[in-house]
């Protein structure tokens, strides 16, 4: 298939205040309500476009879809059976061609919605070097790494490959696998936008571009980035953009680089409505900090969010000392170091993850029943999005936000605007009221240590040394080595 958009013509786009173009799509508007983990209309979003050109109806099947052989039988594989509502709903329009918008909560199903269509348009045709076909723009690093994760077993079944393109990370490296011929790039744009610049990579045949997490992206500053890198890809090509909330910024970028676009919504309250529940802890100032080491102390995972980088690490080390296994994720750590965390939160090595809100994208853990907001958002979208690790894919799970007496005003403005009518429950340590919603218990008192794991090194023979001095340029005369090492590596201090 040749992934460009089909002749069609330009419709006028008008807008639908319900953000549908039908009245069923007016049906599943959420309304105001009270209970666990209701949510109501989010503030702020603008009204979603609506087109004359009809979509083509959802699917209840992936086999009803037009997609490669190969990508059927590695979602049989996967354990992938039955399509997410925004799969069914976009993969038969993005799979013909068409601009795609789609909002819907994080852990919705968005990574497969774009990255199937993605594949299959994108199969059986080769990248020549520094020339990829598709482009999957992201925030963070951690949600580059997730994406790349969670596309890669579809795209080795299609013999697609794969290059991520983040800061943090060996610029050398990521040069190398776009001059070996990626067919598919996920990135963030200032890594990108260094590696263009460097002449690493060209975006001419770029036919399939996503923007996934569109809000945040416009949130961190990478709008000026976002529109000129979207400025070079193909005109003609096809467009994806899914958000979790779409607020004036993302109107911006829908209005100029998508074109009639099939619009999806699905019902930001439905999930959380069933799977999720919001309760608002009301504490005394001088009780916060046994009431966290006990909520940190519970059977199972949970992530709790601070506000600075200096309040994690002063947490996670007073947890460390209280007998809790936790470890610390913000910006100040390198990028390996923030790999091997979540690796080992993944894998139970872990089981309290300490975190400002660079881990509030990007962060896919199974069987994570607990967000706690130890320092309550400013901002209703990252209250959003922090408690959107929690309830993935159907899940059960709860939000939980300490909250100070001086905190409390600012609290109810920030929960009216995310639409969320929360549970109020004044709690203190050592309480059962405290343990039946969050499981919180004493800790133990014993100190622990959280180790990295130790990989074991492949014993070194005469081929491998050899290739090894040759890598590291041993045997060089020592001005040439002094002056290689000396010199920079562009782009290497990219945010992003």
């Amino acid at each position: 298939m040749n992934p460009t958009r089909p002749n069609r013509t330009r419709t006028t786009r008008t807008y639908d205040r319900f953000g549908g173009s039908s009245a069923a799509d007016r049906s599943r508007v959420p309304r105001r309500s009270t209970g666990h983990g209701k949510r109501q209309p989010v503030r702020g979003e603008f009204a979603l476009p609506k087109t004359d050109t009809p979509a083509l109806p959802a699917v209840e099947s992936f086999a009803d879809l037009a997609m490669p052989a190969p990508l059927l039988a590695t979602l049989g594989h996967e354990g992938v059976t039955v399509p997410f509502p925004i799969q069914a709903a976009t993969l038969p329009n993005s799979l013909a061609g068409r601009d795609v918008l789609g909002r819907g909560r994080t852990g919705s199903g968005k990574t497969l919605a774009f990255g199937l269509a993605l594949l299959a348009r994108t199969a059986g045709r080769r990248a020549e070097a520094r020339r990829p076909l598709a482009l999957v723009l992201v925030p963070t690093r951690e949600l580059a790494q997730q994406v790349t994760d969670a596309l890669a077993p579809y795209a080795r079944s299609v013999r697609l490959r794969i290059a991520t393109v983040v800061g943090g990370m060996s610029i050398g490296r990521q040069a190398g696998a776009l001059r070996g011929g990626a067919e598919v790039v996920v990135a963030t744009p200032g890594r990108l936008r260094d590696l263009i610049d460097r002449g690493d990579c060209r975006l001419d045949d770029v036919g399939i571009t996503v923007l996934d997490e569109a809000d945040q992206m416009t949130d961190m500053g990478f709008m000026p980035q976002v529109t000129a890198l979207l400025d070079l890809v193909r005109p003609e090509g096809q467009r994806m953009l899914f958000s979790a909330t779409l607020d004036r910024n993302v109107d911006l970028l829908v209005r100029r680089y998508l074109t009639d676009p099939v619009v999806h919504s699905v019902d930001p309250s439905a999930g959380a409505v069933t799977t999720m529940e919001h309760h608002v802890l009301h504490v005394h100032d001088a009780d916060k900090h046994r009431t966290t080491t006990e909520i940190a102390a519970r059977d199972g995972r949970v992530i709790m969010f601070l506000d600075t980088k200096h309040a994690v690490d002063r947490l996670t080390k007073h947890l460390l000392d209280s007998g809790v296994r936790a470890a610390a994720l913000h910006g100040g750590r390198s990028q390996p170091q923030r790999t091997r965390t979540l690796a080992q939160f993944k894998d139970g090595h872990v089981t309290v993850l300490v975190a400002t809100n660079v881990a509030a994208r990007g962060i896919h853990v199974d069987n994570l029943d607990l967000v706690v907001n130890v320092d309550p958002p400013t901002d209703h979208k990252d209250y959003l999005h922090r408690g959107g690790r929690t309830a993935r894919a159907g899940e059960t799970g709860s939000v939980v936000t300490l909250v100070t007496p001086s905190q409390r005003r600012g609290v109810t403005r920030l929960m009216a605007s995310a639409g969320i009518t929360p549970c109020v429950t004044p709690v203190r340590s050592g309480e059962a009221e405290l343990s039946r919603i969050t499981g919180a218990q004493a800790p133990s008192g014993v100190p622990v240590v959280i180790t990295a794991p130790v990989v074991e090194r492949p014993r070194r023979t005469a081929s491998t040394s050899r290739d090894r001095r040759r890598r590291t340029g041993q045997g060089r005369p020592v001005g040439a080595q002094a002056r290689r090492r000396a010199r920079p590596e562009p782009g290497n201090n990219s945010a992003a």
